[in-house]
């Protein structure tokens, strides 16, 4: 749902930046420049396009391709055997998407450590590398309503008896200070 809210703010002239805060890898193909940027909490790293590319060595296009060769444990797809970070950003660095990669390693122009290996084993498990890069794909097609249905005013009626309840007053203040008027 969260690469759907992407989309439908992204689709919003008003919203002048979007943030995706997580470490996530499959996120990272919703970065946009100049608009949606990840932000990765743990290491306070923020990614734009140059910046995935930089940690992938792969535009954000490409990531569903990457996660598929590469795998994604968080995820439960384990990519191709013998496919690792280095080899499946240079191969999709040169042609960014697996289908554009040719069967035969004698048509590869990129020169990558054990390609003919990599090559029999994507001739091979090229049916698992279709189905991993569609988990590994986001859709944006999810019901998440518009920008203006996400604007939060206040909390709702129960919030302050939930507050009360756990001896909570502090968080009470900071919520009615960010309350709009």
């Amino acid at each position: 749902m969260l690469a759907s809210a992407v989309a439908v703010a992204l689709a919003d002239e008003r919203v002048d930046e979007i943030v995706i805060c997580t470490p996530d890898k499959d996120l990272a193909q919703c970065v946009s420049d100049p608009r949606v940027v990840q932000f990765d909490r743990r290491a306070k790293v923020r990614y734009d396009e140059t910046g995935v590319r930089e940690k992938f060595g792969v535009g954000p296009k490409s990531i569903p391709d990457w996660l598929a060769l590469v795998g994604d444990a968080a995820d439960g797809f384990p990519g191709l055997p013998g496919w690792g970070a280095k080899s499946a950003a240079a191969v999709l660095s040169r042609y960014e998407h697996i289908e554009a990669i040719p069967a035969s390693v004698d048509e590869w122009d990129v020169p990558v450590r054990g390609a003919a290996k990599l090559a029999a084993t994507l001739v091979e498990r090229r049916v698992d590398a279709e189905l991993f890069k569609v988990l590994a794909r986001l859709r944006i097609d999810g019901e998440v309503g518009s920008v203006d249905d996400w604007r939060w005013i206040k909390p709702k009626p129960e919030f302050e008896s939930w507050v009360s309840r756990f001896d909570q007053d502090d968080l009470l203040a900071r919520v009615e200070a960010i309350t709009v008027a």
